[in-house]
């Protein structure tokens, strides 16, 4: 695969140094090589995104929920390449493939009908003081870059580009190097579409193409979901040419227990929110507070379930859960299960890398773990779970706002006005009641404290793309 940047409505071939080689994360081999974009090709990219931006602004909103109707029609007829790739480069389950792709699909349906219900451009402001007149415009940001993680490829870059260009914005998009392949589908289905030249832009590359788009002075706003340490680097380069920034970052999440729940229900909620996506989620609940009265009941039916999990390729096998996508993150969940050891952690399951080909780790939980413990605090990105009993409501609140992160939680309860008000006490952007992490297009994604700024979903997701200017007029 050469012909691997997508700029200014030509496939092209890479013309930096690095050489991206693509794995298959259940066999531990690549299958697939392309080499990354020079800065160069990254400059013409922005360059044909500021080129065409003048032209897609000036389109209606109905032209453009045209195109948003058929990148998702395009998806669809795509289903099966992508649903197979996506098990391939990241090896998900095949029901977790199948949510991503519908996820996607779903993204650009829904911003679709955004954009047709967007006001028109001039809207009257009513004014308390008399010979004056005003009105407001929603504008499109302008050019904007967006890095998308390999934890969700397909899925982050949809919840970007579909408001993105739902609002006029034209577009530079950079994958993942882990995951470099699936998201050429969205320039496939450009051309498929006959999308003016230079909308959208796709180019591949590892930190150095990151850096070099994040550092570009011809975009109007960056969007990133990633790492916090790569995510203050972005900040950085933003406040260095005073503009705005969307970070989707990391999370230490916590699902709370309490007492009065039902045992089997609440190992439900709880094994999905750390093994989905092998825990390589960042909004993983990845702290366990119990309550002292149900512990003893739940903790054996969690360590069970855990250890009857399917581990395995999810493309030979029927499996629960799949291996980690890459070696460097499967070498990290490692150096946690020795820290683990370390500290002398209980560990009632997993703990340990597989003895298989591929970048398999057991599902794993440890008990009673201490505040300062690194596990406790540290966003691990894989399927370990640690475990704290509390006693009363209000210990449960201050534990688990107790980090540095603040995305999402999960409460079960049988006590619905306790679980309603214990979510309206947790410092994060989402809360769970009584579910697995069910995400709706309409519903907003975001955190607070070190977990990123602004919102992705929802009409949060449009007007983080939109622009707002008033124009004030004297009447006299």
């Amino acid at each position: 695969m050469t012909t691997s940047h997508y700029i200014a409505g030509r496939w092209v071939e890479g013309q930096g140094s690095d050489c991206i080689s693509v794995n298959d994360p259940a066999l531990g081999q690549p299958f697939a090589e392309l080499m990354a974009a020079s800065v160069g090709q990254v400059d013409q990219a922005v360059t044909a995104a500021r080129g065409a931006l003048h032209a897609w602004k000036s389109t209606s909103a109905s032209e453009r929920a045209a195109y948003l109707r058929g990148f998702a029609e395009q998806l669809g007829q795509r289903r099966e390449a992508l649903i197979t790739l996506q098990m391939r480069n990241n090896g998900k389950p095949r029901h977790e493939a199948e949510i991503d792709l519908d996820d996607a699909i779903a993204t650009f349906g829904y911003y679709a009908e955004l954009a047709e219900q967007l006001p028109s451009k001039n809207r009257d402001v009513p004014l308390a003081a008399p010979g004056f007149s005003a009105r407001t415009r929603l504008e499109p940001v302008g050019v904007v870059g967006l890095i998308v993680p390999w934890n969700f490829p397909l899925v982050t870059s949809a919840w970007k580009l579909a408001p993105a260009l739902a609002a006029g914005c034209t577009v530079v998009l950079k994958p993942s190097e882990v995951t470099p392949l699936i998201e050429q589908a969205y320039g496939q289905i450009a051309d498929a579409l006959g999308l003016p030249a230079g909308v959208l832009n796709i180019i591949n590359g590892k930190a150095e193409t990151g850096a070099a788009l994040s550092n570009h002075n011809g975009l109007d706003k960056l969007s990133f979901t990633g790492s916090n340490s790569v995510g203050s680097q972005v900040m950085r380069s933003a406040s260095a040419q005073c503009r705005p920034v969307t970070l989707e970052l990391g999370g230490k999440s916590a699902i709370v227990v309490f007492d009065d729940c039902d045992v089997g229900q609440a190992v439900e909620w709880i094994v999905a929110g750390i093994t989905w996506n092998a825990g390589q989620m960042c909004s993983a609940t990845s702290r366990l507070l119990v309550q002292d009265g149900i512990a003893e009941a739940l903790l054996p039916r969690l360590q069970e379930a855990l250890e009857n999990l399917r581990v395995g390729n999810p493309l030979t096998e029927e499996v629960d859960m799949g291996p980690l996508t890459s070696q460097a993150q499967w070498l990290k969940v490692a150096g946690y299960f020795a820290t683990a050891r370390e500290e002398g952690l209980q560990c009632l399951a997993g703990g340990k890398a597989l003895d298989r080909d591929g970048w398999f780790v057991s599902p794993t939980l440890y008990a009673d773990v201490p505040k300062d413990s690194r596990l406790w605090t540290e966003e691990i990105f894989g399927p370990v779970l640690c475990a704290r009993r509390f006693a009363t409501e209000e210990q449960a609140i201050a534990e688990a706002n107790d980090s540095r992160f603040g995305l999402v939680a999960t409460v079960c309860s049988a006590d619905l006005d306790r679980a309603e008000r214990v979510a309206d006490a947790l410092e994060v952007g989402h809360v769970w009641i009584n579910s697995v992490q069910a995400v709706f297009i309409e519903t907003s994604w975001g955190g607070t404290k070190g977990s990123g700024i602004g919102r992705e979903l929802g009409p949060w997701g449009l007007s983080a793309y939109q622009s707002v200017k008033h124009v004030t007029r004297c009447l006299g």
